[in-house]
């Protein structure tokens, strides 16, 4: 595979990406891009475009439902960075008591917010 073919094989699979194109068209990209990857005579390539093949229905549904991990890449990274803060914790429950403090649906009011300010009387 020479460069040229290389850089527009990378420019397809981004394309596929991009956003703002309709699941016809990606569907198109996507039949475009493993069939030139079967067409490869690098193995790597040509597994790759079976993966892509054999993901095609998810994939489409993926851009027509507008599905992406960036929550869930969002929550990883928080809680590595709360793992690497929790190091010296004497044991794993303080560390997870810390993310599910952080990440969770645990909502703590602050001691000197529990009860609303005395008014003064005149």
């Amino acid at each position: 595979m020479t460069h040229g073919a290389r850089t527009r094989s990378r420019k397809a699979l981004r394309a596929i990406f991009a956003g703002g194109l309709s699941v016809d068209d990606v569907s198109v990209l996507i039949d475009r891009f493993t069939s030139r990857a079967a067409r490869s005579r690098l193995a790597p390539f040509v597994r790759f475009g079976q993966t892509i093949r054999k993901h095609r229905d998810g994939i489409l549904a993926a851009i027509r439902l507008g599905i992406n991990q960036g929550h869930t890449e969002a929550l990883n990274n928080k809680v590595r960075l709360i793992t690497r803060r929790a190091y010296g914790f004497h044991s794993a429950d303080a560390a997870l008591a810390l993310v599910m403090l952080t990440c969770g649906p645990i909502t703590l009011q602050p001691p000197h917010e529990l009860h609303a300010p005395r008014r003064r009387q005149p």
